[in-house]
């Protein structure tokens, strides 16, 4: 249990989903993943609602970690270059925790025995394509849930789409109307380069190309700028966060946290944290 005692009317409509490239125990700790383990149980535990998502990495041991296909969210492609992907969904429990984690899956794209780069340190030529298909599909899985979030908070370069796609092409949905999301940014990449084409496969109906002009060169830095534009709130949740993404979103009229080590023993991040969703959530 968290020392954590938020008032009854701040938790009464919270309900958070959770999108992160990396959750702990799945895989090592860092900030990122040890954030995505332990915030998501708080606010549980506080009395709010959650979901969380991650990528199934093929480094995952499906076996130890107990996962299992959800058949009926499953089954469904998402069509990237004309091309039909289709979209496995798994899920587990940390029985800890009580807490369940979907993962998104696809032969493709996640089954390779790596997260971000190859054997020789590459970076993978189609990572653009893992972010769209990422981002895309946990809001189709969220759509198929039918569960609607109040607040959407990202964790890593891989969720980085997602504050574009609720923006423009899921505005109208429903189950999006009127969500708020806040960008954690980390220093998960700096300088790495995506594929010169990123932005036309990112088109659909509502995302027209000059809604990622910063995505004109897809790099990593303007990846994260691209989710600070269309996000309502931001957290610095790494100390060497780059200079000119902090810079930029300092420059929007919205809220920006500065790091606070959620790994110290004495941090307080959960407390500032639903303090934070807090004063996001009342600007609707």
């Amino acid at each position: 249990m968290y020392d954590f005692k938020p008032s009854s009317t701040m938790i009464k409509a919270k309900k958070i989903l959770y999108v992160s490239s990396e959750i702990f125990p799945f895989l090592p700790q860092t900030d990122m993943s040890y954030v995505g383990r332990h915030l998501p149980q708080a606010i549980q535990e506080s009395g709010g609602e959650i979901r969380s998502f991650m990528p199934k990495y093929g480094c995952i041991n499906e076996r130890r970690n107990q996962l299992h296909e959800v058949i009926r969210l499953s089954g469904m492609n998402i069509i990237i270059k004309d091309i039909d992907r289709p979209l496995i969904i798994k899920v587990a429990s940390i029985s800890t925790a009580r807490m369940q984690v979907y993962f998104i899956d696809n032969e493709d794209y996640f089954q390779r025995k790596s997260t971000y780069r190859d054997a020789n340190g590459e970076f993978f030529a189609d990572n653009d394509e893992r972010g769209i298909f990422f981002a895309r599909g946990v809001l189709e899985t969220v759509k198929k849930l039918r569960w609607k979030p109040t607040l959407v908070h990202c964790h890593g370069w891989l969720s980085h789409l997602l504050p574009l796609f609720l923006k423009k092409a899921y505005h109208d949905d429903p189950l999006f109307t009127n969500v708020r999301v806040v960008v954690s940014l980390y220093n998960d990449l700096t300088t790495e380069s995506f594929n010169e084409k990123m932005r036309s496969k990112i088109i659909m109906p509502g995302i027209k190309a000059k809604d990622m002009d910063f995505l004109e060169e897809p790099d990593a830095v303007n990846l994260a700028k691209t989710a600070v534009q269309y996000a309502h709130g931001v957290i610095l949740a790494h100390p060497g966060v780059d200079s000119s993404i902090a810079k930029y979103a300092g420059s929007l009229n919205i809220p920006v946290m500065p790091y606070i080590d959620p790994q110290d023993p004495k941090s307080n991040y959960i407390k500032e944290y639903n303090n934070f969703y807090d004063q996001i959530l009342e600007t609707q």
